[in-house]
């Protein structure tokens, strides 16, 4: 397995892997890998003959107020982890290397598909995140590239994204790994204590009594809302954000249930941001 910190290395490794006919799957990450991570890889590496996964935490995609400095990272242990996968290639440049100094082009998306969800609590986000991915997947230039599915808002944004610009890549999105009493896993769940930890289940279960619900026939989105915002503020010290009800291809807001949505919700428990979603 190769670790490559240097974008005009990385290019150098695609463009001999691709005169040698091998196609080039892609998984970016911001490290710290949990089995939700892994399980991407997985996708990948059965679709490809060269697995490339990037580490890199995103500066520009993080709030004033965000946890950019204290995100976890562990190189060592993701290094390890990468090898037990049959990853190729690592690729893990600096800030400085993705962003030189007097760097300038972003990538903005207008309209409603970045205004709702987190979209509307963190301002500059997507531009952060849809700026990283196409710089990436300019340097990777791979075949298909892999997302997980908690963030349903990024993978929706990411897949309008390749279509509108012409990226010649498949946009595959990874089921949502879940703990055994179904928090969705993610790095960020190292911050909480253990009696936010045991509460944090209240979110999965949220979302599956709004299911139930759809199933049983209630097609009023602000009923299941309420409903959910009960649920959830009775089960632990928790600060709703957001909870919302969208079309799950367009994202935008549903007042009446009648095609496939997308049920998503942002909390914070203490000073940790969780999201979540299923689709109905």
């Amino acid at each position: 397995m190769q670790i490559i910190e240097k974008i005009s290395n990385m290019q150098s490794y695609v463009k001999k892997n691709r005169l040698d006919d091998k196609s080039i799957g892609f998984v970016p990450t911001m490290g710290y890998f949990h089995e939700g991570h892994l399980s991407l890889m997985r996708i990948a590496r059965q679709k490809c003959d060269i697995l490339i996964v990037s580490i890199f935490v995103n500066p520009t995609q993080f709030g004033p107020n965000d946890d950019f400095d204290k995100y976890p990272r562990d190189f060592d242990r993701d290094k390890k982890l990468c090898e037990r996968e049959n990853v190729d290639a690592i690729f893990i440049p600096s800030a400085e290397e993705m962003y030189p100094k007097g760097f300038i082009a972003y990538v903005d998306m207008d309209g409603d598909m970045t205004e709702v969800l987190c979209g509307k609590y963190r301002s500059r986000h997507f531009r952060g995140v849809m700026t990283v991915v196409s710089k990436l997947f300019n340097i990777v230039q791979p075949d298909i590239a892999v997302f997980g599915r908690k963030d349903g808002q990024q993978l929706a944004l990411i897949r309008r994204m390749v279509a509108d610009l012409n990226f010649p890549i498949e946009i595959i999105g990874g089921r949502t790994i879940r703990e055994n009493d179904g928090l969705a896993m993610s790095s960020r769940n190292k911050y909480l204590n253990s009696e936010q930890r045991k509460s944090a289940s209240a979110l999965y279960k949220s979302l599956l009594l709004a299911k139930t619900m759809i199933e049983n026939g209630e097609t009023d989105s602000f009923e299941i809302i309420a409903k959910m915002k009960d649920f959830i503020s009775n089960s632990g010290d928790f600060e709703i954000q957001y909870i919302d009800i969208v079309d799950a291809d367009t994202l935008k807001p549903v007042n009446t249930v009648q095609n496939k949505v997308m049920i998503a919700l942002a909390v914070f428990l203490g000073e940790t941001r969780l999201i979540d979603n299923i689709i109905v």
